[in-house]
C-alpha cells in the first residue's frame, strides 16, 4: 500500500475530494470498478492492475488512521510545492533579469561595434574629403601660379603695347571771357588763336556764347564763351593744355582743358616707356629736358602700324611746351567732319562710321557744356 501512497494519489484514482465522506467513497468506487473490472476489459492487459490500485485506494480511503496519515502527507506535499512553486517563480525571475541583461549586453556591444565601424567610416571619410581638398587648394594654387606667370609674361610683352586712342583724344576744351578777349567770338577766331601750336580742325569747333542771367532784358551781351577745338594731332593738343592762360601765349584769362576731364591713356603710356619727356615750361618753369627720339619696332608689327612716322610738331609753340616722340600718332586722318567725307570718292564703311561717331560725340559735349554754363551763370 506504501507504494500506492507515493505513487498515486488516491483521492485522485476515485475522482472524489478531499473532504468526501465515506458513502461518497463507496459510491465512486462502485462507479469506477465497473468501468476498470478485468470482466469487462479482457482486452486491456492494464485492467487488473488499475482495478487492483482502486481496491486499494478504497481499502485506504475507508480506514480513519490511515487517511489521517495520507492527508497529513498530503498537507505537507502541497506545501512543498507551493514553497517549490515560489522557488521556481523567483529563480524564473532571476532567470529571465539575468537573459534580459545579457541581451542588453549583447545589444549594447553590436551597437558599440556599429558605433565603432561608423566611427571608422566617418573617419575615411574625413580623410579621404581632406584628401582631395589639399589636392584642390594644390592645384588652385599651382593654377593661380600658372596664371600669376601668364599674366606677368602677358603684362612684360604688352608693356610695349600702347593704349586704344580715342576719337577725342585731341579735342581740348576752353573757357574765356568776351570782356578779356573779345576777339574770340568765332570758331575762325579762335582757330588762329590755337593755330600756334599746330593744325587745328576749323570746321569742327564748337563755340558757345553766353550771357550773364545777371543781365537785363535789353543787355544780352555775351559775356562767357566755351568751345570745343580738335587738334590734328595729340602733340599739339597737349602743348595747348600746357600753355593754359599763358600770357606770353596770348592766352591769359583762358583756361584750356581736355575734352573728356582727364589726361588721355596714350600720355600716360608715353610717360611711362619714356617716351614723353618732362612737362611744360609753363607747368614747372624749367625749360624740358630734350626729346628723346623713338622709332617703331621692327618686329611689332601693330606697334608700327599705331605710331607712323611724322615730323615734329608742326610750330615752335608745340616744341616749347613739350617733349612729344617724332613718332607720334597722326589723328588727322579720317577727317572730323562728317558732311564733306560722306561724298569722299573710296571711303569705306569704318572710316565713315568713325567720324559719325565722333561729330555725335561733339554734339553730346555741346550739350554738356551749354548745361554747365548755364548752372554756373
Amino acid at each position: 500500500m506504501s507504494s500506492l501512497e507515493e505513487d498515486a494519489n488516491p483521492y485522485d484514482l476515485l475522482d472524489i475530494k478531499t473532504e468526501a465522506t465515506d458513502q461518497e467513497i463507496r459510491t465512486a468506487y462502485r462507479q469506477r470498478s465497473l468501468k476498470v473490472h478485468p470482466d469487462r476489459n479482457p482486452n486491456n492487459p492494464d485492467a487488473a492492475r488499475k482495478f487492483h490500485e482502486l481496491t486499494q485506494a478504497y481499502e485506504l480511503l475507508l480506514d480513519p488512521l490511515r487517511r489521517l496519515a495520507l492527508d497529513a502527507k498530503l498537507r505537507l506535499k502541497q506545501a512543498r510545492a507551493e514553497r517549490y512553486k515560489a522557488y521556481d517563480t523567483k529563480r524564473k525571475n532571476l532567470l529571465e533579469e539575468l537573459e534580459e541583461r545579457e541581451r542588453a549586453f549583447k545589444k549594447a556591444r553590436v551597437e558599440k561595434q556599429k558605433e565603432e565601424v561608423v566611427r571608422w567610416q566617418e573617419t575615411e571619410r574625413i580623410k579621404e574629403d581632406g584628401r582631395k581638398l589639399r589636392e584642390q587648394r594644390e592645384q588652385e594654387l599651382k593654377r593661380r601660379q600658372e596664371e600669376a606667370e601668364a599674366a606677368a609674361m602677358s603684362t612684360a610683352q604688352d608693356e610695349d603695347e600702347p593704349p586704344a586712342l580715342d576719337p577725342l583724344d585731341t579735342t581740348v576744351r576752353i573757357k574765356f571771357t568776351v570782356k578779356t578777349h573779345p576777339e574770340l567770338t568765332s570758331a575762325a577766331a579762335i582757330g588762329s588763336l590755337l593755330s600756334q601750336f599746330g593744325p587745328t580742325d576749323s570746321d569742327s569747333i564748337v563755340l558757345s556764347l553766353k550771357a550773364s542771367k545777371k543781365s537785363s532784358a535789353e543787355d544780352k551781351k555775351p559775356k562767357y564763351g566755351t568751345a570745343l577745338v580738335p587738334f590734328k594731332q595729340i602733340g599739339d593738343a597737349f602743348a595747348a593744355v600746357c600753355a593754359s592762360g599763358r600770357p606770353e601765349r596770348k592766352l591769359e584769362g583762358v583756361e584750356i582743358t581736355w575734352v573728356g576731364g582727364k589726361e588721355p591713356q596714350i600720355l600716360g603710356w608715353l610717360k611711362k616707356m619714356g617716351k614723353l619727356g618732362g612737362q611744360a615750361e609753363g607747368t614747372s618753369g624749367q625749360p624740358p629736358p630734350a626729346q628723346p627720339s623713338h622709332g617703331p619696332s621692327t618686329s611689332d608689327g601693330q606697334k608700327a602700324s599705331l605710331f607712323k612716322g611724322q615730323s615734329q610738331p608742326h610750330s615752335s609753340g608745340a616744341c616749347a611746351f613739350s617733349s612729344f616722340p617724332s613718332t607720334f600718332p597722326d589723328l588727322s586722318k579720317p577727317p572730323p567732319s562728317a558732311s564733306p567725307a560722306a561724298n569722299v570718292p573710296g571711303m569705306d564703311y569704318e572710316s565713315l562710321t568713325l567720324m559719325r561717331l565722333r561729330q555725335a560725340e561733339r554734339e553730346r559735349l555741346e550739350r554738356e557744356i551749354r548745361q554747365s554754363e548755364e548752372e554756373e551763370q
